[in-house]
């Protein structure tokens, strides 16, 4: 064979072996990236779940001293009360006297709103209808269209409106005879609500005084208010809207009163003699909670059981600084 062949071969074998040398490392360190990186990730994960352990236990343990301050606060307050608070993350509950029935106030503004979305949902209503103000339907107490010309057209949706935001007796008792108390009551049934009725109108002394008096408790408020957080409240856009309508509420001493300024709050209140309540949702930056206050009390005014709600409030918005 000629040198020069023999030679050339040799050339060729050489470079086959750098290419096939090359080759060999190329993928050994592209193997030693990979599964850098995958242990990486994988130290990665298991500093986050570390740290999303360490986050829970203090939440659990957050939550734990909540319910004993929540305890304390029941047992100092002088009269009955029913709570429900939940952390809407986490979907834990504390309560007490859930089930228990108290007279709802104007917390029945709340069902009656939500019924009258449901009816409109059902076209059985239209939420743009008009009705003129006429004197028989001035109520006193709360609300601002007892002050109102008479005569005044309102459509329903506005009516609603200042019904919840005002908490307006006038506007109530309106809606209440647009549709009718059985009608009302059973849209309550289809809602869900179990302990929910509606037997008088408003400042309704006479029906009052016959023993005849409307009722809710911490669990009915608390269905409706999950469902409207959970967008399923008869539909997304229904629930969003009630959700403005109670963002926009004006008495504000109770739920919002020992909270930071500008805290998103979506509720509704409730008060006559003997009775103080309020409900809603609070939004903050750590993490949502529902909260039911209602209690009966034997005070002449309400400000101790508006203390005692705005520090039941305080308690929980608090709980979310200590994880």
């Amino acid at each position: 064979m000629p040198k020069f062949i023999f030679g050339k071969k040799i050339v060729v074998y050489i470079f086959l072996l750098m290419c096939l040398t090359w080759g060999i490392y190329a993928v050994s360190a592209h193997l030693i990236a990979l599964n850098t990186q995958i242990a990486y990730q994988n130290d990665l994960q298991a500093q986050k779940e570390k740290a999303h352990d360490a986050e829970l236990k203090k939440r659990k343990a957050a939550w734990k001293a909540l319910k004993k301050n929540i305890a304390l606060e029941i047992l100092r307050f002088k009269g009955t009360s029913g709570i429900i608070i939940k952390d809407l993350d986490k979907d834990w509950e504390l309560y007490h006297n859930k089930t228990r029935l108290f007279k709802s106030a104007s917390l029945v503004k709340i069902p009656i709103m939500c019924a009258y979305f449901y009816a409109a949902a059902e076209h059985k209503v239209d939420l743009q209808q008009k009705i003129q103000l006429k004197r028989s339907d001035i109520t006193s107490g709360s609300g601002i269209l007892k002050g109102m010309p008479i005569g005044t057209s309102y459509t329903l949706d506005n009516l609603i409106r200042i019904m919840v935001t005002e908490s307006d007796n006038t506007a109530s008792n309106i809606l209440i005879n647009n549709l009718g108390f059985n009608t009302l009551n059973g849209y309550f049934k289809k809602l869900g609500l179990k302990d929910t009725n509606l037997s008088r109108k408003m400042m309704d002394f006479k029906a009052r005084k016959r023993g005849v008096e409307n009722y809710s408790s911490p669990r009915d408020m608390a269905l409706l208010l999950q469902k409207v957080y959970d967008n399923k409240l008869v539909s997304p856009s229904v629930s969003e809207k009630v959700l403005r309508l109670l963002a926009g509420q004006k008495i504000n001493d109770r739920i919002p009163r020992r909270l930071p300024k500008g805290t998103v709050i979506a509720h509704k209140t409730g008060l006559e003699q003997g009775a103080c309540h309020d409900v809603g949702i609070v939004f903050t930056d750590r993490g949502n909670f529902l909260i039911c206050a209602l209690t009966e009390h034997p005070y002449q005014h309400a400000y101790l059981p508006k203390q005692f709600i705005a520090k039941v409030a305080a308690l929980a918005y608090h709980y979310y600084d200590n994880f």
